[in-house]
């Protein structure tokens, strides 16, 4: 039997390129494949394919893949062409648009969320953060 995941951090895009924590990046970025981003990011990207802002990762500009999770800091636009997806570690500045998102309880988002699907945005408690997180309320504010 096929057992389907909810979470994209739980599912496997096979080989993933990784950004270390303490690296900087300035410019464009583009490509293929499944990337994950622990550390600073200055410019834009358009990625076919997942995208991971870890925690403690930092990006200045518009990120815009197929799917994306983001658990760090973003100042700018979040574009998913599917899914999107807010831990409770995130903070947002910026709009967040994708066919669907999902957006965990303690998530800072500051600007609009646009699910192009018409569904309201979902909210979900992050089971792997700490308690303090899964206290903290989330507010949503779609706007379709």
């Amino acid at each position: 039997m096929l057992k389907f995941k909810r979470r994209m951090q739980d599912s496997n895009h096979g080989p993933k390129t990784y950004v270390a924590p303490g690296t900087r990046i300035v410019g464009t970025i583009q490509g293929k494949g499944s990337y994950v981003f622990c550390g600073t990011v200055e410019g834009d990207c358009d990625i076919s394919g997942p995208l991971t802002l870890a925690e403690g990762g930092r990006w200045k500009g518009t990120i815009k893949a197929t799917d994306i999770v983001i658990a760090g800091t973003v100042e700018g636009d979040v574009i998913g062409e599917q899914r999107v997806e807010i831990s409770g570690t995130a903070r947002v500045t910026g709009s967040l648009a994708g066919h669907s998102i999902a957006v965990a309880e303690g998530a800072i988002i500051e600007g609009d969320i646009k699910v192009k699907s018409g569904t309201a945005p979902v909210t979900f408690q992050e089971k792997r953060g700490t308690e303090a997180q899964a206290q903290a309320p989330t507010k949503i504010h779609a706007h379709s």
